[in-house]
């Protein structure tokens, strides 16, 4: 930067001492401007004066000058553009550095603000690490109070373990020893168990043989303990009662020993139990989880023991109503459940897993189980509890050993599946049913054929289709998938009667012990009675 007069100029900060006063820059900017202008004039000024003879000159018409006057007086005017283009460039050049010297200043004013801020933010850094590290002391002294403590409970858990350990090794020493002690009382009580049973058995030879010399045309009159109630069963011909027993089907029901109470089950897990005489509702047995595909009874009409499809079988309280045992260990559905004729301690159940399996209701679990390639529909003890008889797919009649599980004998009994077993009250004569339309009549003890009955319109509605034996073993009664009912005379192995009521195929039927009435299910869930 230039000046017309020599003058002292001194920078301090954001002020310059200029002629001995302090300016700022601005204001030494617009002096040195206002300089510059007037040096330009007066240089204007004096090149004017300088050129003026000139211009004078040649604005006369003087011929003699000729062209040496007119070069000269163009390379002047040439002269005077350069001074002029000379001027506007230092004025743009005095501009562009006055808008420098502006932006240098707002530059300077935002950075000294970020100087400042960034003053406080450090302030206040040093405010918060002061504080963390404060906090810090706080958190290592707990952690260390905390580590003390931990230290002390480690101590206390290994001692603690080591009474734990002391007292399960006294506490299994007293299970070994309570077990031991169970183990003994339960064998006296199974030897008390197995002199009673043979005290009952005798005692019911003994009643059965009195009862036989006191009964008069074919009517026991007298009941007593050790033998059954029973009259001489009817042929039926009337519907008595028509029941909505149950929702989406009736698979299996029967008679309670010596009663006309009906219990049935059905596909929606209900066991229910109805009064005959009025088809009315006694009670609902509820806790089963799948479909009911057979149902037995305990001789002193106590419990009541369902076959489900939920691979289960469910032991119900007659008094209670409560489930008292789910025996499990099937793997499949359980399709047929009897009671041992003899003691209503033993159960058997067959299943689609290729099982037969024997149960002790005391105890609540399976005693053994016997495996065979085909699976079982049907199942029954016979009368002296020493001996199963089943009936499976492959249409055969088996016979096993209840003791050792093992087969005794069998026969071909049907082409096709059986689906009912039923045994006659002395024990000798057992009744199947079959998919080949057939109920065969068998001597127990030979496995011979008695009798075979058919009918051309009998056709066995389903796998586990249940036919039974009356009372006196005179009659065979079976369902069909028409809806009829059908009765056969065995000595005449001929049909007596039929009996249509129901819509649906009939899937079982049941005879009760006292003679009357007979009762069947069908498809639909409807329960008939017949008398």
């Amino acid at each position: 930067m230039w000046f017309s007069n020599a003058t002292s100029v001194c920078f301090l900060g954001k002020f310059v001492i200029y002629e001995g006063l302090p300016w700022s820059r601005e204001e030494i900017a617009k002096e040195a401007i206002k300089h510059a202008l007037k040096a330009l004039r007066k240089r204007h000024l004096v090149e004017e004066g300088a050129h003026a003879p000139a211009f004078i000159a040649l604005s006369k018409p003087l011929v003699s000058q000729g062209s040496e006057w007119k070069e000269k007086a163009e390379n002047l005017e040439l002269e005077l553009q350069q001074c002029y283009k000379a001027q506007s460039r230092m004025s743009e050049q005095l501009v562009v550095e006055v808008a420098e010297s502006r932006a240098s200043k707002a530059t300077l004013q935002e950075r000294e603000a970020a100087i400042i801020d960034a003053q406080e933010k450090l302030n206040q850094t040093r405010d918060e690490c002061s504080q963390l590290k404060a906090d810090l002391e706080e958190k290592i002294k707990a952690l260390e109070l905390v580590i003390s403590e931990n230290i002390e409970i480690r101590a206390q858990l290994e001692q603690m373990t080591i009474k734990a350990k002391n007292a399960e090794a006294e506490n299994k020493m007293l299970i070994d020893r309570w077990m031991l002690e169970k183990m003994k009382d339960a064998e006296r009580l199974n030897e008390l168990n197995a002199l009673y049973e043979d005290s009952i058995g005798r005692l019911r030879a003994t009643s059965l043989e009195k009862l036989a010399r006191q009964q008069v045309d074919g009517v026991v009159r007298q009941s007593e303990e050790g033998a059954e109630y029973f009259v001489e069963s009817f042929v039926p011909s009337t519907c008595k009662n028509k029941i909505h027993a149950h929702e989406g089907g009736c698979a299996s029901i029967l008679f309670e020993y010596n009663s006309g109470q009906l219990i049935t089950g059905g596909q929606d897990r209900s066991i229910k139990i109805w009064d005959t005489n009025t088809g009315s509702l006694s009670r609902t047995l509820y806790g089963c989880l799948g479909s009911v595909l057979d149902l037995t009874m305990t001789h002193d009409n106590k419990s009541v023991i369902a076959a489900s499809s939920s691979n289960n079988l469910y032991v119900w309280d007659i008094n209670s109503g409560r489930v008292r045992h789910t025996l499990t260990g099937h793997t499949d559905k359980v399709c047929a459940v009897d009671v041992s004729k003899i003691s209503n301690r033993h159960v058997v159940s067959a299943a689609y897993d290729r099982t037969i399996k024997l149960w002790d209701l005391q105890k609540g679990y399976c005693i053994n189980t016997i495996i065979f390639h085909s699976n079982c529909n049907a199942v029954c003890f016979s009368t002296d509890g020493q001996t199963l008889c089943s009936g499976h797919v492959d249409g055969n009649l088996r016979l096993w050993n209840v003791q050792t599980g093992k087969l005794l004998t069998e026969v071909a009994a049907h082409s096709q599946a059986i689906t009912s077993i039923s045994l006659s009250r002395n024990g000798n004569i057992v009744l199947t049913s079959g998919r080949d339309n057939m109920h065969n009549l068998f001597d127990i003890r030979t496995l011979e054929v008695c009798n075979t009955l058919r009918a051309t319109g009998n056709r066995v509605a389903s796998n586990w289709s249940r036919s039974c034996l009356s009372p006196d073993d005179n009659h065979v009664a079976a369902g069909s998938a028409d809806g009829s009912v059908y009765i056969w005379s065995i000595s005449k192995a001929d049909i007596v009667s039929t009996l249509k009521e129901h819509t649906t195929p009939v899937l079982c039927c049941s005879w009760s012990g006292l003679g009357k009435p007979l009762a069947s299910a069908d498809k639909n869930g409807y329960v008939c009675t017949w008398t």
